[in-house]
C-alpha cells in the first residue's frame, strides 16, 4: 500500500514526500527569460524633423516634475504638427534610455476612436505577455491598468494620440464600463504625453492647465526649413519664392509638407511659382491633395482641407449652435473681430430697438443672460479646439481665425450647401451694428470697417439687397467722412449699380446713394459727373418728398456748393438763398442746418461783393 504526504508551508515551494511506494512523475513548467522593457513606436523618426522652439525641452521638464501623474499634454489645430513632436520625442527618450541599465517602456496608444484605444490596449498585453490577455471575458484595460500600476514592471512612457473625442475618455459611456480615462495609471513610475485638438480633453486628462502645451502654426523660420527639407530641387528655391510660399499657407506644417509634396510630383512639369499662381483659384483643389506620409497615422488623412471637415464635423455633431458661431466667424476679417458683434443678444437688442415696441427691462435682461451664457459656451468651444483665439483690446474682447481655417469652413459650408445662409446672416448682422458715417460713430466704424470686404463679395437678390445695400451706404459715408474717397467711390458704386437692378432708380434708398456719390465726385474733382448724379438725385427727391422735406434741402444744398466748385457763384448764391429761405421755414431759425446755410450765403455773397470789387479796379488800371 503507498502512502504519501504533501506538507505545503506558508512560503514552501516543491514537493515534499514523507513515504512512497510508487512512481512520481513531475511536471515543471519551464519559465520564459525575463522581458526587457523595449519601445513600440509605430512611427520611423524623421531625419528631417524641425524642432518647435522649445518644445520639447518643455515635455521633458514637466513630465519630470512629480505633479499631477506626470502627464502633459500638446494641444493645438490638426496639421500644426502635434503628432510629430510626440514622435520625436518618443524616438529621442528611446535613444536615451538605451544606455542606461532600467529602461524604460515606451507605448503607444492610438486614440482617434475607442476601438483603436481598446486594440492598442490589445497591443500593450501582447508586448509584455500578460497571463490573460488571450481569456476571452478579460477585461484587457484593466489588465494594462495592473500592470502598469506595478513598480515591479519597470518605468513606461505612453503616447495617446489625437485624442479629440471627449466621448471617448471622459463621458460615461451608456453601459456599466468605466470611463477609459479611469484606465489611465496614476503612477510616479510612468509618464503620459497626450496630443488632442480640446483644450477641455487636455486639461481633464493632465488634471492640470499648466501641462498643456499649445501648439500653433510655425514661425517664419521654422516653416522655411520644414518647406526646404520636404522640396528637394535643383536649383533650391529661392527664398523670396519660398517666404511668400510658407506665408500663403498660414505656416502650416501640413499645408507646407502638402504642397511640397504636390511639387515635388509634377517634377519639371511644375514649380513652385506656378503653385503660387494657381493657389487664388485653384485653392480647394490643393489643399485637398494628399501625397502621403508615413510618419502620419494611416486612418488620418494628409490635407488639410478634409484633416479640418473632421473637426468641423464633429463640432456639428456636439453643438450645433458652435458650428454655427463658427460658420458666422468666418465670414469676418481673420483678425480683430468684436466678441459682442457676434453676441445674439447685440443683434437682438438692437434690432428689436427699431421695430418692436419696449419690453418690460427686466424680462430683456433675463432673456439677454440666457442668450448670452449659451453664446459664451459656444465661443469657448471654438477656443478649446483651437479654432478660434481671443484676446483684450481695451474694454473689448477680440476673436482671431486663422486665413486657412477661414477658408476651409467655406469650403465645408459649400459642401453642406449652407454657404450662402451664413453670409447672408453676416450681411444682416453688420448692417445691425455699422453706424451710419458721422463723426461721433467713428470709433465704432473704425473696427468694424475691416470686416465690410466679405459684404462687398455678397451677391444680393430681391430680398436681401436693401439690407446689403444699407450697409453699404454706411460705410461709403464713413469712407467719405475719413477722406478716402477712391474706397468710398468703390462701394457706393457697387450699391448703386445692383440698387438700380433690383429695386429700381426710383428706391428711396438708390436715391440716397446716388447723392452720396455725387460728393464722392465732387471731392475727387470730377464735376462734370457729380452735377449729373447730384440733379438727378434732387430731382427724385422733389418728386418723391416735395420741395420742403429736409432730405430735399440736403440735395440742393448739396447742388448749391457744387456750383460754388464750378465756378458758378452767381447760380450758387441764387439756390443757397432758396434753401435758406426753405429752411429757415420747416426747421426754425435757429437749426444747425439752418444756420450753415445762412453762414455759407453771407460767405458767397461777400465773395461776390469782393470778385466785383476787384473787376472794377483791374477794368480802372487798364483804361489807365
Amino acid at each position: 500500500m503507498a502512502s504519501h504526504q504533501n506538507n505545503f508551508g506558508h512560503c514552501t515551494q516543491g514537493n515534499q514526500i514523507a513515504e512512497n511506494y510508487g512512481t512520481i512523475n513531475n511536471h515543471f513548467l519551464s519559465q520564459s527569460p525575463p522581458l526587457q522593457p523595449a519601445a513600440f513606436i509605430p512611427f520611423s523618426r524623421d531625419g528631417d524633423f524641425v524642432n518647435r522652439g522649445d518644445t520639447l525641452d518643455k515635455i521633458s521638464r514637466l513630465l519630470s516634475r512629480p505633479r499631477l501623474h506626470n502627464r502633459v499634454a500638446l494641444v493645438g489645430l490638426g496639421g500644426v504638427g502635434k503628432s510629430q513632436i510626440a514622435i520625436e520625442y518618443a524616438h529621442s527618450l528611446h535613444a536615451a534610455e538605451e544606455t542606461k541599465p532600467n529602461r524604460k517602456w515606451i507605448f503607444w496608444i492610438h486614440a482617434s476612436t475607442k476601438d483603436r484605444v481598446e486594440q492598442s490596449l490589445k497591443d500593450i498585453a501582447n508586448h509584455v505577455r500578460l497571463p490573460d490577455r488571450e481569456n476571452p471575458d478579460a477585461d484587457i484595460p484593466q489588465l494594462v491598468k495592473g500592470w502598469l500600476c506595478n513598480p515591479h514592471n519597470g518605468q513606461w512612457f505612453i503616447v495617446i494620440d489625437s485624442a479629440d473625442d471627449d466621448d471617448i475618455f471622459l463621458n460615461k459611456p451608456s453601459d456599466d464600463r468605466k470611463l477609459l480615462e479611469q484606465y489611465l495609471p496614476q503612477s510616479h513610475h510612468g509618464s503620459i504625453l497626450i496630443t488632442t485638438r480640446s483644450e477641455v480633453l487636455a486639461s481633464g486628462l493632465t488634471g492640470y492647465r499648466g501641462n498643456i502645451i499649445h501648439v500653433g502654426p510655425m514661425t517664419q523660420g521654422e516653416a522655411l526649413t520644414l518647406l526646404q527639407n520636404r522640396l528637394t530641387l535643383e536649383p533650391p528655391l529661392d527664398i523670396d519664392t519660398a517666404s511668400k510660399l510658407v506665408d500663403t499657407l498660414g505656416f502650416i506644417p501640413l499645408a507646407i509638407s502638402q504642397a511640397a509634396a504636390y511639387i515635388q510630383k509634377r517634377g519639371l512639369f511644375y514649380s513652385a511659382q506656378q503653385y503660387l499662381a494657381d493657389f487664388p483659384r485653384k485653392r480647394s483643389k490643393l489643399l485637398e491633395y494628399d501625397g502621403g506620409d508615413l510618419r502620419r497615422d494611416p486612418s488620418a488623412s494628409n490635407a488639410i482641407l478634409t484633416t479640418w471637415q473632421i473637426t468641423f464635423d464633429y463640432l456639428r455633431s456636439k453643438r450645433p449652435s458652435a458650428a454655427d458661431l463658427l460658420s458666422l466667424i468666418s465670414f469676418f476679417d481673420p483678425q480683430g473681430i468684436p466678441l459682442w458683434v457676434l453676441k445674439p443678444s447685440t443683434y437682438t437688442r438692437d434690432a428689436s430697438t427699431r421695430t418692436q415696441p419696449s419690453a418690460d427691462v427686466s424680462d430683456v435682461d433675463s432673456a439677454d443672460d440666457d442668450i448670452d451664457d449659451e453664446f459664451n459656451t459656444d465661443a469657448e468651444m471654438l477656443k478649446d479646439y483651437c479654432l478660434v483665439s481671443a484676446n483684450r483690446n481695451g474694454k473689448d474682447v477680440e476673436l482671431t481665425i486663422h486665413p486657412l481655417v477661414k477658408y476651409s469652413t467655406h469650403w465645408w459650408l459649400k459642401a453642406h450647401d449652407d454657404y450662402e445662409r451664413f453670409h447672408l446672416q453676416f450681411v444682416a448682422r453688420m448692417a445691425v451694428v455699422f453706424p451710419d458715417g458721422e463723426y461721433n460713430n467713428w470709433p465704432i466704424c473704425q473696427s468694424l470697417f475691416p470686416h465690410i470686404q466679405a459684404a462687398l463679395e455678397y451677391k444680393p437678390n430681391d430680398g436681401t439687397v436693401e439690407v446689403w445695400g444699407r450697409l453699404l451706404s454706411r460705410a461709403g459715408r464713413y469712407m467719405l467722412e475719413q477722406g478716402r474717397y477712391e474706397l468710398a467711390h468703390q462701394i457706393l458704386s457697387k450699391a448703386k449699380a445692383e440698387l438700380e437692378v433690383i429695386l429700381g432708380a426710383e428706391h428711396e434708398l438708390n436715391i440716397d446713394i446716388t447723392a452720396r456719390v455725387a460728393i464722392v465726385l465732387k471731392e475727387q474733382g470730377r464735376l462734370d459727373k457729380a452735377e449729373e448724379l447730384q440733379v438727378q438725385a434732387l430731382t427724385k427727391r422733389q418728386e418723391r418728398l416735395g420741395l420742403d422735406h429736409p432730405d430735399t434741402l440736403v440735395s440742393m444744398n448739396n447742388l448749391a456748393f457744387l456750383r460754388k466748385a464750378q465756378g458758378r457763384l452767381d447760380d450758387a448764391i441764387e439756390l443757397m438763398n432758396d434753401v435758406a429761405e426753405r429752411e429757415q421755414k420747416v426747421l426754425g431759425a435757429d437749426h444747425p442746418s439752418t444756420q450753415a446755410s445762412l453762414s455759407a450765403l453771407v460767405e458767397w455773397r461777400n465773395q461776390r461783393i469782393g470778385s466785383q470789387r476787384r473787376s472794377g479796379f483791374r477794368m480802372w488800371f487798364v483804361r489807365r
